[in-house]
């Protein structure tokens, strides 16, 4: 009888440490789904604020340009549609998030994620040109202020 109560306390054991190992694992698993969640509305957030940015900057372009009739502004009215394309595809994004992303896979949520940063790094270097332009416009204009008067 003795055997039996060992033989059946070490089974228990075994089965206790299965059921902690499973849990740890479960657990562990919801960190890393909630981790990749937490990714994907971080990422989310920073495109919309480089979109938003984005067309900040292009309104106050466009502002600066529309005080020389000479320049065409019909680039401006082109890149505004491309800002607006960009925040609804976000919009979608962002749907998708709140109805699919408790039950989406880990893989579906780093590919959105990566989806969304490869977005981010395409948008950077139009951020930065936007920038550069806008600061040469103030540039341009302050110094035809500065002329101005001599004329």
């Amino acid at each position: 009888m003795n055997d039996y109560l060992r033989f059946g306390t070490a089974g228990l054991l075994a089965l206790l440490v299965a059921m902690l190992g499973w849990t740890l694992w479960l657990r562990w698993r919801q960190a890393q789904h909630t981790a990749s969640l937490q990714r994907l509305l971080d990422l989310a957030d920073r495109l919309e604020a480089d979109l938003k940015t984005c067309r900040a900057g292009l309104q106050q372009a466009h502002a600066v340009i529309s005080l020389n009739p000479d320049l065409p502004a019909a680039s401006e009215q082109d890149a505004r549609h491309a800002i607006d394309a960009g925040l609804r595809a976000l919009l979608q994004q962002r749907l998708w998030i709140r109805d699919r992303a408790g039950h989406a896979s880990r893989l579906e949520l780093d590919r959105a994620a990566r989806s969304m940063r490869d977005t981010r790094d395409r948008l950077q270097p139009l951020l930065q040109a936007l920038t550069k332009a806008q600061h040469d416009l103030d540039s341009a204009m302050s110094e035809h202020i500065r002329r101005e008067p001599d004329t």
